[in-house]
């Protein structure tokens, strides 16, 4: 019914900068949140950013000042502006989804597939 699809993860210097992008597409009647969370082998998945439909924010402390967050509701897209990267924010990356289905409007929460970024020089 619904679908979440990242993209823009790969590798990246120390330092540098990269941008994930999220999709969301399907029966999707109105997104209250939508959010990023990261995953290390081992490691429990950790919230990175979160932002609601009317775009308040919220960061894990290890990103803040580094990481942006943004959304454009007219295209169910969720953003992370990701700069002076460090190689611990090496991870799989996730997008999180919120949402009123369409067709019976109840709630649901969604995963995407998950995009790998490493930070190595």
């Amino acid at each position: 019914q619904v679908q979440l699809v990242e993209s823009g993860g790969g590798l990246v210097q120390p330092g540098g900068s990269l941008r994930l992008s999220c999709v969301a597409s399907g029966s999707i009647f109105s997104i209250k949140t939508m959010a990023w969370y990261r995953q290390t082998p081992g490691k429990q998945r950790e919230l990175v950013a979160v932002i609601t439909h009317g775009g308040s924010t919220n960061y894990a402390d290890s990103v803040k000042g580094r990481f942006t967050i943004s959304r454009d509701n007219g295209k169910n897209m969720v953003y992370l502006q990701m700069n002076s990267l460090k190689p611990e924010d090496t991870a799989v990356y996730y997008c999180h989804a919120d949402l009123y289905l369409s067709d019976t409007y109840l709630e649901h929460e969604y995963w995407g597939q998950g995009t790998q970024l490493t930070v190595s020089s």
